[in-house]
């Protein structure tokens, strides 16, 4: 690989192209972001070695898209079109099954690997990127037998150099998985920022007050609308059934308390707890 192209230069993007830079250090990184003084400043961080557009992309022999998922549904056939014959683009997105549809249009479908590496920060643009980002994390591949093995072999391949584990998975079913592990836990974060916003005019108190527990729950809402307003509409119908049953937990969790029965509230919560044994095994 040679010519590698990233377009949209954020947190994703950005930490791509650093993780690029040691695993293929004889390729040249270019960006490509509508946003140019995000493009600009990826250059003076040394994220990528050039600036390029779109049309570029015919000399491409990867292509990463690190972009809202609505941006990807537009812009991938384009790029698909563009695509010379030895390239292979690749998808950060956290939503999957509408993309598929998208690339399984297309003629050259096998060019195309459906991927999501589970990993971010609260933060954006390219000074949020890092070289550690994808280290440990756990990188969804969806899929698979629509892509060229020898392209696919090669691109799982620098995943895993970069310290990803690889998992396998249908899109539809990636996308009803994602929506109660991921889509839903920044949802809630979202929601309890406005709770306290609307409740506490004084911003000033809830700095004071803010505790640790209330720092790591509301975290995820200081992530970029622009990036999840799309993912949320794409992936609306599992969005809405997990939100359905939260809000049906939730009331049930208010019922147990305004009828005082304080020890299904306490039960409750005990069985819940074995989610502490549940993410100590996944780590």
């Amino acid at each position: 690989m040679k010519n590698i192209y990233i377009i949209g230069t954020g947190l994703i993007g950005g930490s791509l192209a650093l993780n690029l830079k040691a695993v293929k250090p004889k390729a040249v990184i270019h960006g490509i972001d509508h946003n140019e003084a995000h493009l600009t400043e990826a250059l003076n961080l040394g994220l990528i070695h050039k600036k390029a557009v779109v049309e570029d992309i015919e000399h491409a022999d990867l292509v990463l898209l690190s972009i809202p998922v609505n941006a990807t549904l537009n812009l991938l056939p384009r790029i698909l079109d563009l695509l010379p014959p030895q390239g292979l683009v690749v998808d950060m997105g956290s939503t999957k099954a509408s993309i598929c549809q998208v690339a399984d249009a297309h003629p050259k479908r096998a060019q195309f690997l459906a991927n999501h590496p589970i990993a971010g920060t609260e933060f954006s643009g390219p000074k949020a990127a890092f070289v550690g980002l994808f280290k440990n994390k756990t990188n969804i591949i969806c899929d698979l037998d629509k892509t060229e093995p020898k392209r696919s072999k090669e691109m799982i391949e620098i995943f895993k150099a970069m310290g990803m584990s690889i998992r396998y998975m249908d899109a539809v079913e990636h996308d009803k998985h994602i929506a109660y592990v991921s889509h839903l836990s920044h949802i809630s974060s979202f929601m309890l920022g406005k709770t306290v916003i609307d409740k506490e005019k004084n911003e000033l108190n809830i700095f004071d007050m803010a505790g640790s527990g209330f720092e790591s729950t509301v975290r995820l809402a200081k992530s970029s609308p622009d990036m999840w307003a799309p993912i949320f509409e794409q992936n609306k119908e599992n969005v809405i059934e997990t939100l359905n049953e939260y809000i049906q937990n939730l009331n049930h969790f208010k019922a147990l308390m305004e009828s005082d029965d304080f020890e299904s509230v306490r039960n409750e919560m005990r069985s819940i707890n074995h989610i502490k044994t549940i993410l100590k095994g996944i780590s």
